[in-house]
């Protein structure tokens, strides 16, 4: 498939996120549509859209790239997936009735009625340098793959690339907020689920396989194993490890994100976001499958066609997660180009423009207030947010060419990781405010023990071999961060004369 057709695609796809984005918002672009979507939302379209968001372009590319990756990690994913499915159950039983009880439009409210002003802003701040720095890492890595198959093409330098993608996201963005994204990111789900089936279809036909053949060809590679029991203290891929971690993680990074929450808060009741996430987590643990089996029959195929696993053009190493559009845009036909283009950039551009709604909202209820009674009626309420939208686009903008001149894919792995480290303090906050019904803490403590809790949790990663009779850390860690953060709170709480009801 050409440069000249690629980017003919993108612009009608965009084309037509446009035409949406401007007939959902023309009759209403006030901030109630913008951050709740007037709490009129369908449960089966926010269900639906979610699978976008959460499965971002990395997933879309590196899932199957780690398939046959050179440390064995086969289908041990799905571990973590488990793990995932059982943390969505209990954000819908447990956090869901606390939000909707509270009548929340940032969930971070909930610990500013529950510890104070400082434990408020603190976990308020974590979420928004949490969520720029993933979601920057999640637009870059696929603006790579957009740079080397296209844009190079015409000389177009990679911060023009990483410009015009945000300038598109905030295009449709901007005006209607959650109420676009809800619609546009249905339309983005159907794009990136349909790519999945249909990259699987062609893979099989190309092979001449039947899909009763491709699934015995899966089962008897050596790309299958799913579950991995040896070597508890040394393996990362343990399937304890990996249980607790997709489940802690689930927890912390969603139901504690104000990015998938701020979605499930625009149902119309309980109920409803209930339904929606019970839908969503069985239709996220099916497609994680098919991610899998994907990855599989990639490998599979290019062990029969002789394709080498591509190599990142600074480092010369071997970049599992090119392995996908490098057999989707240049050894297949042009229709599964066609379905590879449309699946990452609905899987990206679903979640970037998600998180970049969730980081307004965000910041303009809980640092300035846009919620509260007094503030309801300002003016230019509606011209205070469209600057603050302008203003996080621009700082992703400038954390992508943070991540470019690094140019070093372990150290950019890193960063994204010490990201993740940060959801950690938001774990303990919740969990103390939750399970401590007669204890407050400390409140101007709270900043210093978020920035100590991931500070210890580092060290303790770091010599965990040492310490623990070789036991090493993967997904898991973010328990161990919850925990330190749990304790330091109720070292310094006191305890309450009467029993807190929320």
């Amino acid at each position: 498939m050409t440069p000249s057709a690629i980017l003919i695609l993108i612009i009608v796809y965009f084309g037509v996120l446009f035409y949406i984005s401007h007939r959902v918002s023309r009759k209403d672009d006030g901030n109630e549509a913008f951050f709740t979507a007037n709490k009129n939302s369908k449960w089966y379209l926010v269900a639906f859209g979610m699978i976008g968001t959460a499965l971002s372009g990395v997933t879309f590319i590196s899932v199957p790239g780690e398939v046959g990756a050179a440390g064995g990690e086969q289908f041990k994913y799905f571990q973590f997936i488990i793990g995932n499915a059982i943390g969505f159950i209990i954000i819908t039983k447990l956090l869901l009735p606390l939000y909707y009880r509270m009548n929340l439009t940032s969930i971070y409210s909930y610990i500013e009625q529950r510890m104070g002003f400082y434990s408020y802003k603190t976990a308020a701040s974590i979420f928004l340098i949490s969520r720029t720095i993933s979601s920057a890492f999640r637009l870059y890595l696929v603006v790579i793959v957009l740079q080397r198959y296209v844009f190079d093409y015409y000389g177009i330098p990679f911060a023009v690339t990483v410009l015009i993608s945000l300038l598109l996201i905030f295009s449709y963005t901007y005006r209607g907020g959650l109420k676009t994204i809800i619609i546009t990111d249905t339309l983005q789900t159907f794009f990136l689920v349909s790519s999945v089936f249909l990259t699987i279809y062609f893979i099989c036909d190309s092979m001449d396989l039947s899909a009763i053949g491709a699934f015995e060809e899966v089962k008897n590679s050596n790309y299958s194993k799913i579950f991995f029991f040896d070597d508890f203290l040394g393996s990362k891929f343990h399937f304890v490890k990996q249980i607790l971690g997709g489940m802690f993680v689930t927890i912390a990074m969603t139901g504690l994100d104000q990015d998938l929450m701020q979605k499930n808060l625009s149902c119309k009741n309980i109920g409803e976001a209930q339904k929606n996430m019970f839908t969503f987590t069985g239709i996220f643990v099916v497609i994680n499958i098919f991610f899998l089996s994907v990855g599989a029959l990639l490998y599979i195929y290019a062990n029969k066609n002789g394709i080498a696993i591509p190599t990142d053009l600074i480092t010369g190493k071997p970049r599992t997660d090119l392995l996908f559009p490098e057999i989707a845009l240049n050894h297949l036909s042009i229709i599964p180009a066609i379905v590879f283009l449309l699946g990452i950039i609905a899987a990206t551009f679903a979640t970037t423009d998600s998180a970049l709604t969730a980081l307004t909202t965000s910041f303009c209820v809980d640092f300035l207030g846009m919620d509260k009674q007094e503030n309801l009626k300002k003016k230019n309420n509606v011209k205070i947010r469209h600057l603050v939208h302008i203003s996080f686009s621009a700082l992703i903008f400038l954390v992508i060419l943070v991540f470019n001149s690094i140019n070093d894919s372990s150290v950019v792995g890193m960063i994204f990781r010490v990201a993740s480290y940060t959801y950690g303090p938001l774990l303990g906050l919740y969990a103390f405010g939750l399970f401590q019904k007669t204890r407050n803490v400390n409140d101007k403590l709270v900043p210093y023990i978020c920035l100590l809790s991931p500070l210890f949790t580092y060290l303790i990663n770091e010599y965990s071999r040492t310490l623990f009779a070789g036991y090493v850390f993967d997904n898991e860690l973010i328990v161990l961060n919850g925990m330190l953060t749990y304790l330091g709170l109720l070292l310094t709480s006191s305890h309450s004369k009467t029993k807190i009801s929320f």
